[in-house]
């Protein structure tokens, strides 16, 4: 059975304008005492992109499992789907630890706060869940899987420069043209942190986006030297390109980890159903299942459910 991604836009629009009287007002955050809760009719967001979509329709094959009906809608703004889940619109969402504790930080304290997402897991999760809990939120535990910030170069400039890691850039003391976005200029895990950290001579960012084709073909070309992607980049290898290791950790921990409404599916049952994609789910497979979606078209629903039987995590049909 095809499980359709509906788009939900205008249903959150009208969810995020009534949020407060749904969810926890922000006066009244605080301890969370209530128990979990376990409706058996849950919505899954996706955030709209490749492995959302494969993560969403994931979590939906864990959880129809286990006994629960399912939905699945795809929104493409944070600042939509997150009040959405924080009252009940939506009851589980596939986020990036890091990323998802330095945005509720900025929406609690500021776009000026200090960030809390780091390099550091156990630091990064601590204050996630510190900042989620209050909002009726709950982060399940991180799998092995991450998707982080990455930079790559082609393998034969790394052959011919005996390039693995990003401190051997560093050490080589080439000049590197980065094709990246134009933000990089000023981003700690980019340019700055690039040359803080590595010693690498950025010369120049050409703005040309985070992993896009335009960029990837800037340094397939020579035009640039190296390209800011990230680690489940599907498409490397029809570039030519492959990834240095960031082996003094400059990015952040963006590990892959479910977040639910804890009033709607806090409970053991969910937390248990997809907990299951922890102990198999590795970066290389999610490139791997990501390739499939964008290079070879294959749905999203067929290669998450070949993939779960794969691992025996649900009976093949």
């Amino acid at each position: 059975m095809r499980r359709p991604l509906h788009t939900a836009a205008a249903l959150l629009l009208a969810a995020a304008a009534t949020a407060c009287s749904t969810g926890p007002a922000l006066e009244n955050q605080g301890e969370v005492t209530a128990p979990p809760g376990d409706s058996r009719q849950l919505t899954i967001g996706s955030a709209g992109f490749t492995e959302s979509d494969l993560l969403a329709q994931m979590y939906a094959l864990l959880l129809d499992r286990a006994g629960y009906r399912t939905t699945i809608l795809s929104v493409t703004n944070r600042e939509l789907y997150e009040p959405a889940l924080e009252n009940g619109q939506i009851d589980v969402v596939p986020e990036y630890a890091a990323t998802f504790a330095d945005w509720l930080n900025a929406k609690a304290n500021g776009a000026d706060a200090k960030p809390v997402g780091s390099p550091d897991l156990g630091a990064t999760m601590t204050a996630l869940r510190k900042l989620a809990a209050p909002r009726g939120l709950t982060v399940l535990d991180p799998g092995r899987a991450v998707d982080q910030n990455a930079f790559a170069v082609t393998a034969a400039y790394a052959a011919e420069h005996h390039l693995k890691t990003l401190t051997d850039l560093g050490k080589s003391k080439l000049p590197v043209r980065l094709a990246a976005g134009d933000e990089c200029v000023q981003r700690p895990y980019c340019e700055p942190g690039l040359k803080k950290t590595y010693g690498i001579d950025i010369t120049a960012v050409d703005p040309k986006g985070v992993g896009t084709t335009p960029a990837k073909q800037a340094v397939q070309s020579g035009q640039d030297q190296m390209v800011l992607t990230t680690t489940t980049d599907a498409t490397l290898d029809d570039f030519g390109l492959v990834l240095l290791k960031d082996d003094k950790s400059l990015q952040n921990a963006d590990y892959i980890v479910p977040v639910v409404n804890r009033s709607r599916a806090g409970s053991t049952g969910v937390t248990g159903a997809l907990d299951k994609l922890n102990t198999v789910l590795t970066t290389a497979d999610l490139a791997s299942l990501n390739e499939q979606v964008d290079s070879w078209r294959r749905l999203p629903e067929d290669v998450a459910r070949e993939y779960l039987e794969s691992k025996r995590l649900i009976p093949a049909d």
